[in-house]
């Protein structure tokens, strides 16, 4: 039960599965047309029925030669065009052909989004800016990110940042989105309060430091117009992207691009298209990386009923790897209705959580040996991407990291009995039913050569499509995610409320347009106006 991929072996010899358990899914798959769904995502056809939408995150990193039709038009040539433009304003930035408003060259590059408009970024950044090309490529350079509405984000990413040495990434598809746009006016004000002894005929000057300061990755040209930044300075995607799989776009092409230069963004982009050819080619699941990590995932929630999945990489590199999978999983296939608007009587994706190791066995591992079932994934590199060998240390420090990745997974399987214990003298009497570990837990393991932006995208890719064939499997839509909308109406209420009671020094705040809140919560934002009244 293992697959080899180029430099991945991929075991999953630790999971309750048998010959006849993989039959039975070659099954399902005939029976939901898995593999037709998984030609019709590749084709462009529309399979995002709530919003009528294609689903063509792949064809970001297709090569050239590829041709996906959506609406008569060969996406994967607009795809390259826009590549180019990105590329392009990246080694002008990077060569000092293109500087900020004072001359100085740019060299800090602070991203301004939230979920999808980030955390792929993040995590691709952290993953590979240790790579020895990666290292030497970004010398001088840093990315940063602004996530956060809360301004002690935006306080910590600028508080050691010269303003005529940064370069600011707006992310929003619409120009929409409350809270990053509300970050984005603060570095721009950030940026005029910065300027400000050097500005003397204030629009103008303005509207020049934004132009040297501010670029945007937005299909709005209308409000990036607004905003002031210029149109040679917004690069486009499509609808057919979903803010989650929007890291191969030029949402992470760009600040990659200006961190790393355009031949390791390239590089990225061709891991995600190998996996994509195997995942489109490989019909048997037993060789299909992808569609065996998704064919695990069902059976380990569906039929196990495990309700949650520790991913753990052996790889501090990899410390932003499962918030982002987190968003790419939970967002895609937490769902509670099929893809027919029909309620369905199951749960579906499972609470995604973890922590590189060996942190993670300080942290959590105690209940995953002794306490509730949870399906475990490890991931490491064969090859250390930073060398440590301190002469007379047994083994280096790579290799006392490799010596927990591989035995966790035969401790979780193997576990210890009793009678085990018994017959071990050294362990007391009163400790025994302390110790006895149940075993039988499942678990699976995938080992790559070395991280470097090809595997990396190879990585990142095998997560995606395992999600798609999870969805497909259990018949949803898993390229929306209504479930967080109703929030966001809710807090519009709850924000034209403060914006009129926080003007007022005296009396009560007037409640009425709460017209959503609770009697508890209305008495709690009573509570907070009185309070921060006291403040401002």
């Amino acid at each position: 039960q293992t697959i080899q991929l180029d430099s991945l072996f991929f075991d999953y010899t630790h999971q309750r599965l048998n010959d006849q358990t993989l039959e039975l899914f070659k099954l399902l798959a005939d029976e939901v047309h898995l593999w037709d769904k998984v030609d019709a995502m590749f084709s462009g056809k529309v399979i995002n029925k709530s919003e009528n939408r294609s689903v063509l995150h792949v064809a970001l990193r297709a090569g050239k030669e590829k041709k996906i039709e959506v609406g008569g038009k060969n996406v994967v040539s607009e795809v390259h065009e826009v590549l180019e433009k990105v590329f392009e304003f990246a080694t002008k930035v990077r060569e000092g052909k293109f500087v900020g408003h004072s001359g100085k060259r740019l060299t800090n590059f602070v991203v301004i989004g939230i979920g999808g408009s980030y955390l792929g970024v993040d995590f691709v950044y952290e993953a590979i800016r240790h790579h020895e090309e990666c290292k030497k490529a970004s010398r001088g350079l840093q990315l940063k990110f602004i996530p956060n509405v809360d301004p002690v984000d935006f306080a910590r990413v600028t508080e050691d940042l010269d303003p005529e040495e940064t370069l600011f990434i707006v992310n929003s598809k619409t120009f929409t989105t409350a809270e990053t746009m509300l970050n984005a006016r603060t570095c721009r004000n950030w940026l005029f309060e910065k300027y400000s002894p050097k500005i003397k005929s204030v629009e103008e000057v303005k509207k020049k430091i934004v132009a040297c300061h501010m670029c945007a990755v937005s299909t709005s040209l209308d409000k990036t117009d607004d905003f002031g930044i210029e149109r040679d300075k917004v690069f486009p995607f499509w609808d057919w992207v979903g803010g989650r799989f929007s890291v191969w776009s030029a949402i992470g092409v760009l600040p990659l691009a200006l961190a790393f230069g355009c031949e390791v963004v390239k590089q990225f982009l061709a891991g995600g298209e190998n996996i994509d050819d195997h995942f489109a080619r490989t019909r048997e699941p037993e060789k299909n990386v992808p569609a065996m990590l998704g064919v695990i995932g069902f059976y380990n929630t569906f039929i196990q009923e495990m309700e949650s999945r520790a991913i753990l990489p052996y790889s501090q590199c990899l410390h932003r790897f499962v918030p982002h999978i987190q968003q790419v999983s939970m967002e895609s296939n937490g769902k509670d209705v099929s893809i027919d608007g029909i309620p369905l009587r199951y749960p579906t994706g499972p609470v995604i959580f973890g922590e590189p190791g060996t942190n993670g066995q300080h942290s959590f591992y105690q209940l995953i040996h002794q306490g509730r079932k949870i399906a475990c994934e490890f991931i490491a590199f064969i090859q250390p991407i930073v060398p440590v060998c301190i002469p007379g240390e047994p083994v280096t420090n790579h290799e006392e990291l490799m010596s927990n990745f591989f035995a966790q997974p035969d401790a979780l399987a193997k576990g210890i009995t009793m009678a085990e214990l018994e017959a071990n003298p050294s362990v007391k009497e009163n400790q025994r039913a302390f110790k006895v570990f149940e075993g039988n837990r499942p678990s699976l393991s995938m080992l790559f050569n070395e991280i470097t932006p090809f595997s990396i995208g190879q990585l990142l890719a095998i997560y995606e499509h395992r999600v798609a064939v999870e969805g497909f499997l259990f018949g949803i839509n898993s390229w929306d995610q209504m479930g967080v909308e109703l929030g966001k109406v809710l807090a519009k209420e709850v924000r034209n409320f403060f914006a009129g009671a926080l003007k007022e020094k005296q009396g009560e705040a007037d409640t009425g347009m709460l017209k959503s809140a609770t009697f508890p919560m209305k008495r709690m934002l009573l509570n907070y106006v009185a309070e921060r009244r006291k403040k401002l």
